[in-house]
């Protein structure tokens, strides 16, 4: 068990900042301290978790790790812009690899929850699959023993690995919620509210949870090849030409699929 000895610096102020701050609050090892560019997002964090705020590069405290929370496209410029002397330093992203940490950084590491991050929304990360890698020893060693402060299901995942898997998220979190966003326009545009699917999707995603497969528990008219419908589908769409191509697309997706597993 890892013990307050041991000095995280959270760098961010985003959803995953917030998660990872709030988190190691929880586990009795809070941050020491929180650095980014927005004061008031920063501050509020920080004030959370009870610990120091900066955002000034010149204050950031001495810690054993260093946990970049930033935007993909922000990890590589952050993660040169500070030095970090042989401390640890992670990011948490699951599709950028670990090289994107600048060449300067002597302990390069990934810390990623595999999980979705929304204001107002609680997490038990008890529960959270958390990926990790490092570049040396002492980051290996390092970012395994926090997330293992954090989690019960700590995985040891190389850069390529972990970006399939975070396409797999993408398709199974939130291209899901985005079908769930269509089908609440679509309901609303036949006079219903989103509460007439709730029960639908509750129903679904509870048999792709316990099933052995999801494959196995799929239904409509795409896997039954039933023309009929989906062309009576197709036309109820003429005037959404983009929803009615996600829906051609998704259909023959789903066809294909199926005559595939169905072969082995």
């Amino acid at each position: 068990m890892q013990t307050k000895e041991e000095n995280i610096v959270i760098i961010g102020s985003g959803n995953v900042a917030e998660a990872l701050a709030l988190a190691l609050d929880k586990a009795g090892n809070p941050p020491i301290q929180i650095f980014a560019r927005n004061r008031n997002e920063g501050t509020r964090i920080a004030a959370r978790c009870q610990c120091k705020f900066t955002n000034d590069p010149a204050f950031i405290k001495p810690a054993d790790l260093y946990i970049i929370a930033v935007s993909d496209k922000a990890i590589a410029s952050v993660s040169g812009s500070i030095n970090f002397g042989d401390a640890v330093v992670a990011h948490t992203s699951g599709c950028t690899p670990i090289d994107a940490l600048s060449p300067n950084i002597i302990n390069k590491a990934v810390l990623y929850p595999l999980q979705t991050f929304t204001k107002g929304y609680k997490v038990d990360f008890r529960t959270v699959p958390i990926m990790v890698e490092g570049t040396t020893p002492k980051a290996l060693d390092t970012v395994t023993k926090t997330a293992r402060m954090l989690s019960d299901n700590v995985l040891e995942v190389a850069s390529k690995q972990r970006a399939m898997i975070h396409v797999a998220a993408v398709f199974a979190s939130n291209f899901t919620n985005h079908m769930y966003a269509i089908g609440e326009l679509l309901a609303k545009d036949a006079g219903m509210d989103f509460e007439v699917l709730k029960p639908l999707i509750r129903q679904t995603t509870e048999k792709a949870l316990t099933a052995d497969s999801p494959l196995s528990t799929q239904t409509g008219p795409a896997i039954r090849n039933d023309f009929q419908t989906k062309s009576r589908h197709c036309e109820l769409l003429t005037e959404k030409p983009d929803l009615k191509n996600i829906y051609i697309n998704l259909s023959k997706s789903i066809w294909e699929t199926s005559k595939k597993t169905s072969q082995k």
